[in-house]
């Protein structure tokens, strides 16, 4: 794998839009490059919060880089973080459905080396903005994005800790001893069958090996996308909203990032 050097020598900012209010907040449209692929992220923030404040990256779910996302960026920007929603497949891509998802998420489970380059090309996006304390940082995202994220724990990117939502949990480069510096904590629906228990027992596993320090929380009735309302009210589908396990899940991450990060 490249090394961050390499990626930042790669990473170029080709446009940003002005800056504009959102509900009090304050937030970019930032188009930047990865290698030869345009890429269009979202950055927000609380301009009530003094100086530099803490970043944390968030990496949408398989559909690709939507509202959905930027919901989520702005939810942190309200807590006092500087949030950057960043973009995996391009600018404009997002997939008309599961099967189209499939294929673009297909190719990042199917070479991870690719998803963590990606992503620490929107880190790096998140680090150089002005108001971003560089030394603070977290990464999270929603099931692709879980899995994106954790992929950066492993990776040893410079993130204090990371967190992930209803994330496949395989890992064909594992975690390394010694190498993550990230505190990680996964938020998993306990009748996930997307996420056999075979691979939750391998990760937590992983996690011990490599001496992380980690949390799994599985949250019991909740099934995949559980955090997603657009997913339905129906469990047998096996993806469904579940609104006591996307509010708890998010306290969770709240406290997991005052401990990481600081207020």
């Amino acid at each position: 794998m490249r090394t961050l050097s390499a990626m930042a020598f790669l990473l170029m900012m080709v446009g940003m839009a002005p800056a504009r209010a959102q509900s009090g907040l304050k937030t970019e449209t930032i188009v930047y490059n990865h290698g030869q692929t345009i890429l269009e992220g979202f950055m927000a923030w609380d301009p009530a919060v003094a100086g530099k404040r803490q970043g944390v990256l968030v990496v949408h779910e398989w559909r690709g880089h939507g509202a959905y996302a930027r919901r989520r960026a702005e939810q942190l920007a309200r807590l006092g973080y500087l949030a950057f929603a960043l973009d995996m497949y391009g600018k404009g891509v997002f997939a008309k459905d599961h099967e189209e998802a499939g294929k673009l998420a297909g190719v990042y489970f199917g070479d991870r080396t690719k998803m963590r380059e990606r992503a620490l090309a929107g880190l790096e996006v998140l680090k150089k903005h002005e108001m971003c304390d560089a030394t603070r940082l977290g990464a999270m995202g929603y099931c692709f994005g879980g899995t994106t994220s954790l992929e950066l724990a492993r990776a040893g990117a410079d993130l204090r800790g990371v967190v992930s939502f209803h994330g496949n949990l395989s890992a064909p480069q594992p975690a390394e001893s010694g190498k993550v510096k990230a505190r990680v904590l996964v938020c998993h629906g306990a009748d996930d069958r997307f996420i056999p228990a075979e691979q939750v027992a391998a990760f937590q596993e992983e996690m011990r090996n490599a001496k992380v320090d980690w949390q799994l929380v599985a949250f019991g009735g909740a099934v995949h996308s559980f955090t997603v309302a657009e997913a339905g009210n129906d469990p047998s589908k096996g993806m469904a909203y579940d609104e006591k396990a996307d509010r708890r899940s998010w306290e969770m991450m709240k406290d997991f990032w005052a401990e990481c990060l600081g207020r």
